[in-house]
């Protein structure tokens, strides 16, 4: 089956054909450029899904993420991206493989399909002046037969004629011979332009025209079997990359089967638990007594007792429903926020506070490697004066000593706000509810002057009260004036300042570091230590900011004074 055979007279379908088939190259070029534009525009919205819903940075939402069920959310956008670039490898993998070869082949295919053409218009002109040729050959040889014809007839007519001369009559003759000379010339060089096209004719069209259509034929065929291999690459590209979308998916699948969701009710009980026990219950108050109206102590304290209620400052104090109540906005608007995060529940303030001494951890050893490299870098301008001078690193490496000093106080401070947490997250007394009021002495007078009419809460935050507003405002002033009228405490031991204390809140003392003063009152759990400098000079320090040492006998005399107090 040869088109040179089968299609011999078939010139101008065969260039309409094989024009149409290059035509349909270019359109599935076309098509799968548009795939490669698809692709590379889902990869991109794929790309911008994920990074739409990731966290962001120093932000609430990266907080969020320690709960299995947000670090699977998390992993899926990972993994999205990864499913994304898949299908940008696609893309590519198509441009290079099948546009970028393709649009090289169907220029060679053009250039090839103009060469065959041009050979084929080439021998048919050539079979056509042939065809002329003989044509004219024939022509004349019909006119030189014609012209003898004639010139003999001519000759018969005046060999017969009695009134024509011999002259006449011999002329006639040599003209009628003339021709038929001519005649046989034209015979011959008609018979000889016949051979020659016949010949030229059957080279034509059982050796030119067909070699020329069966290399037509194979760059058809050529062209076929190459569209074939590139539908071929077009499916094997999108095959090479689903193993790896495949493990996309079973990341995705690993991701959500790794959510637990007994760790993540556990994380909020981490990430909100106060450490406080709930309020006991509410003692009976006897309105009908006639004795002075008094207000049931507090029920947490109670229901950590044995069900006698602790001592307390003035006698007056206000059952507390802290867990229960509205916190006060004001504070928050106000963005005034304690040092040692006493605002905050005992758990949760260890929490920060255990997350402030990392932090500062971290920064000194920052701080200790620029110190280090700048050491080295002195040691090298010290040995190679021509790198550097020495004295211009003095500057910089005093500066981060000072910042390294600086961090290790601020450190030692937070480490003992956390062992004072540490140990004494379950307990408090009239002295811890002091220390809250302590805490509250560093707001600013305006919410000084809004918290007359509240109560601080065990967690150092104020909170709105629901009622006996009036009584609240008698202990504060009664809490005064009896330490102004109480007799001066005797000493039960001594202490030694660890650290520099700066008391910058009422009822506190500020101290300097190893600096020696007498204990009045030692640590009732909430982790403050009364102490005197002098009978004018006494206060709270922090007892982790301290050493005591007490005077046994002291102490005996001071618990004997408190069991007759009370």
């Amino acid at each position: 089956m040869s088109w040179g055979t089968e299609l011999w007279d078939q010139f101008d379908n065969l260039e309409k054909h094989t024009q149409w088939g290059i035509d349909v190259l270019e359109k599935y070029i076309k098509f799968v450029k548009e795939r490669t534009e698809i692709e590379l525009s889902y990869a991109k919205q794929l790309r911008n899904l994920s990074k739409k819903y990731q966290p962001k940075k120093n932000s609430k939402e990266e907080e969020e993420y320690r709960y299995t069920s947000t670090r699977a959310f998390l992993a899926t956008l990972n993994e999205m991206n990864d499913y994304a670039g898949q299908h940008e490898v696609i893309s590519e993998n198509m441009t290079s493989l099948i546009t970028g070869e393709l649009t090289r082949y169907v220029q060679e295919l053009k250039q090839e399909r103009k060469s065959h053409f041009h050979d084929g218009r080439k021998a048919q002109q050539h079979i056509e002046t042939c065809w002329k040729q003989l044509e004219a050959s024939k022509r004349r040889f019909e006119r030189d037969c014609k012209e003898a014809d004639r010139a003999q007839q001519y000759f018969e007519k005046m060999d017969a004629d009695i009134n024509v001369t011999k002259a006449d009559v011999e002329k006639a003759r040599q003209q009628a011979q003339l021709r038929h000379q001519m005649a046989e010339d034209s015979k011959a060089e008609y018979s000889s332009t016949l051979q020659k096209f016949n010949s030229e004719q059957h080279d034509h069209y059982y050796t030119h025209i067909p070699n020329i259509f069966q290399k037509i034929q194979e760059m058809e065929e050529r062209r076929i079997v190459r569209i074939g291999e590139s539908m071929k690459t077009f499916a094997e590209v999108d095959r090479q990359v689903i193993p790896i979308i495949g493990k996309c998916l079973d990341e995705i699948t690993k991701a959500a089967e790794s959510i637990d969701h007994k760790n993540d009710s556990q994380l909020v009980i981490e990430a909100f638990k106060s450490g406080f026990e709930p309020p006991g219950d509410i003692d009976f108050e006897d309105f009908t007594q006639p004795m002075k109206r008094t207000v049931s102590e507090s029920s947490l304290s109670n229901s950590r007792g044995d069900g006698k209620s602790e001592p307390k400052f003035g006698g007056k104090s206000k059952g507390k429903l802290w867990p229960f109540i509205k916190k006060n906005k004001l504070s928050l608007k106000l963005g005034a926020g304690p040092e040692d995060f006493s605002n905050l529940p005992p758990e949760q303030r260890r929490k920060k506070l255990q997350q402030k001494v990392d932090e500062l951890n971290k920064d000194i050893q920052k701080e200790m490697d620029q110190r280090d490299a700048l050491t080295k870098m002195k040691d090298v301008y010290i040995k190679n004066p021509q790198m550097g001078d020495a004295a211009s690193v003095d500057h910089r490496l005093a500066e981060l000593g000072q910042n390294i000093e600086k961090l290790r106080l601020e450190v030692q401070k937070f480490e003992g706000w956390l062992a004072e947490v540490e140990g004494r997250l379950p307990l408090r007394t009239d002295q811890a509810r002091r220390q809250s009021g302590l805490y509250e002495g560093q707001n600013t007078a305006a919410v000084n002057s809004c918290a007359q009419d509240r109560e601080s809460s065990p967690d150092g935050s104020y909170t709105e009260e629901q009622s006996q507003e009036t009584e609240m405002k008698v202990p504060a002033t009664e809490f005064d004036d009896e330490f102004d009228d109480e007799e001066p405490l005797p000493t039960i031991g001594t202490c030694k300042a660890l650290y520099t204390f700066e008391g910058q809140n009422e009822g506190t003392i500020s101290v300097a570091e190893g600096e020696m003063l007498y204990v009045i009152e030692e640590d009732k759990g909430d982790g403050w230590t009364r102490i005197r400098r002098n009978e004018d000079e006494e206060g709270y320090v922090p007892t982790s900011y301290v050493e005591v040492y007490l005077d046994k006998n002291a102490k005996d005399v001071y618990k004997s004074l408190q069991k007759i107090s009370e």
